[in-house]
């Protein structure tokens, strides 16, 4: 598949100067279930590491093919777009979009060609103003005021997912699997239902305080509304069948 058919081979993450292998590995985690598979690390404080691989979960291919680099301008050399993702908004004139938007643009360059960085920094204070500086705009995830702050796999997860809709929405693909469905009840069966229903319902005494047709009208009206398919019919069937059943072996 190509680039122009695949626009994530084009778009990397770039964790910087992470203090902790397990948010590596989580990291990798998240890009994996998104389809996102270039993992670029700079100056990571601990990697490789077996923690990393534990926390990847099976995103052992991402840690294996991580590339690892001293510098920031190493690790985005060769890219046309770098997103850099901060949640504190810095005396810096970066372009500031959301998520959702950033992955729009994002997956439009990627498809087109042009490699992209996201960007995301450490784990305690981010991305420094020198760093963000070498981004041609910034990403704001737009958590609540009172606790702002998102764990750094997290964080790629939010970007991961936003790419993965940007791309599913561009193939023109479903975003969600295709649930089974059977063929509604027919009127007949319905109507052999309530007819089974309220001989069991008598059976077991449950109209001695209360007017029979009432309750069977208040019945058709509860399963008008929620139009049980075939297989659901059998069940409910079933269950009035076993309670009958049960009904007769108590009296003998």
């Amino acid at each position: 598949m190509s680039s122009e058919q695949n626009p994530c081979k084009n778009i990397r993450v770039v964790l910087v100067n992470t203090t902790h292998p397990g948010n590596i590995g989580s990291a990798a985690r998240a890009m994996k279930t998104m389809g996102q598979s270039s993992l670029y690390l700079v100056d990571p404080v601990d990697f490789p590491s077996g923690e990393a691989r534990a926390l990847s979960s099976g995103a052992t291919d991402l840690l294996e093919n991580a590339v690892v680099t001293s510098t920031l301008e190493e690790a985005i050399a060769d890219c046309e777009l770098v997103v850099g993702a901060s949640a504190r908004v810095r005396g810096i004139s970066l372009s500031l979009t959301d998520p959702r938007d950033t992955a729009q643009d994002v997956v439009a360059e990627a498809k087109d060609g042009a490699k992209v960085a996201l960007v995301f920094g450490r784990e305690d204070r981010g991305l420094t103003n020198e760093e963000l500086r070498l981004c041609h705009r910034q990403v704001h995830i737009p958590s609540v005021a009172e606790f702002s702050s998102l764990n750094l796999a997290a964080s790629v997860q939010v970007l991961s997912y936003e790419l993965r809709m940007a791309v599913l929405a561009q193939e023109g693909s479903s975003k969600v699997p295709e649930v089974r469905e059977h063929a509604p009840a027919s009127s007949e069966q319905m109507e052999g239902y309530y007819k089974h229903l309220r001989e069991t319902l008598e059976d077991v005494g449950f109209f001695k305080s209360c007017n029979p047709e009432k309750i069977m009208t208040k019945l058709r009206r509860l399963y008008a509304r929620s139009r049980p398919d075939r297989v659901e019919y059998n069940i409910l069937r079933g269950i009035l069948s076993e309670t009958q059943v049960a009904l007769r072996s108590l009296r003998k």
